[in-house]
């Protein structure tokens, strides 16, 4: 058994086209040729995605016999992680790591939400495998036609000042007071980082670097630390605020998923469940390698004290369960606060 962001938006027909020729149109044809699944994902070969992708082409060649195989795309080569999302729900790519597009339903923020998790042990408890957030959340995905096989937990977020910047803001919210501060295009994300005190300015993750080189931004968010080594160049110091828990989701189209047949499905699942059988220990143990590969180039990892996580905490809550109830639904809320033990 094998163990163990963001590039432009090609168009939905070319990348159909692209996927029907790669792979011949997803599943192969002939009585004696192995079906081929297309399986996609936005990041690099030096990221967990390619490790976990590596692990179940050898799990799945064992657990069907070799009747099917993977048509691999890494590196975004056939969309970044809102354009995947689309393909998988749209049916043109059956399988992909990636997140959710909140764009095309509010809900889908809720997995964004800060403080939910503090560490990665109640990470683990909150997101794995069986764990009280996974029916929460495949009864949003299945109403777009996907279905998450299994979480892939990537890390904590943090903030990161470029170079140059002298502010090390830890007292939120005044610390960060008049700190412009990059954030995704998500509304959630904006109530977050204006709650800690930020100025949030939304740009695209394909222009982070030039923003934080030329000072458009003095910091930014959405940032695990693997991502801090990939930007070390342009970065000066690192907060672990650990204000929201990224994982990334093992989709599949739920038609094409539900139309397989009993045994195949059940040999595919089985090679799923072998990949991500230590995915946890590998996230933490790439976290640990990646947070002493930025120590060692000169930039500073500060933690905060436990009352100045618990001053974060408050600041994030306040403002940022009022917006959910809002843009989610009591109902909703309701249930994430319960599977995160806040109720």
């Amino acid at each position: 058994m094998a163990t163990l962001r963001e590039n432009p938006k090609p168009g939905v027909a070319t990348l159909f086209l692209t996927a029907c020729l790669s792979a011949g149109s997803l599943m192969s044809a002939g009585p004696a040729a192995a079906e081929k699944i297309l399986l996609a994902h936005p990041q690099p070969t030096d990221h967990i995605y390619h490790r976990l992708s590596e692990a179940f082409i050898e799990n799945l060649a064992e657990t069907t016999g070799g009747t099917y195989t993977v048509d691999y795309h890494p590196g975004g080569d056939l969309g970044g992680f809102e354009a995947l999302y689309e393909q998988v729900m749209e049916g043109v790519i059956p399988m992909a790591f990636t997140s959710p597009d909140s764009t095309l339903d509010p809900r889908l923020d809720v997995i964004f939400m800060g403080y939910l998790a503090d560490d990665w042990e109640s990470a683990r408890t909150l997101y794995g495998a069986g764990g009280p957030m996974e029916d929460v959340l495949n009864d949003i995905f299945q109403e777009f036609d996907v279905r998450s096989l299994g979480v892939v937990p990537t890390g904590f977020g943090g903030i990161a000042m470029r170079k140059g910047e002298s502010a090390v803001p830890v007292n939120f919210p005044e610390d960060a007071a008049g700190l412009k501060l990059r954030v995704p295009g998500l509304p959630i994300a904006r109530v977050k980082y204006t709650a800690m005190g930020f100025s949030p300015v939304p740009i695209p993750f394909t222009e982070v670097y030039t923003a934080m080189q030329l000072g458009t931004v003095d910091a930014r968010a959405f940032a695990p630390i693997p991502e801090i080594w990939q930007m070390r160049d342009v970065i000066g110091s690192y907060i672990r605020t650990n204000e929201y828990f990224e994982a990334t989701y093992w989709f599949v189209n739920d038609s094409w998923w539900s139309g397989l047949p009993d045994a195949d499905r059940a040999q595919i699942q089985e090679a799923v469940d072998r990949t991500l059988a230590d995915v946890w220990d590998m996230a933490i143990g790439i976290d640990e390698e990646y947070e002493a590969k930025v120590r060692d180039a000169g930039i500073a990892v500060v933690d905060l004290t436990p009352e100045q996580m618990d001053k974060a905490k408050q600041a994030v809550r306040a403002a940022e369960w009022p917006y959910a109830e809002e843009s989610f639904g009591a109902d909703l809320l309701a249930r994430v606060n319960e599977a995160a033990g806040l109720q």
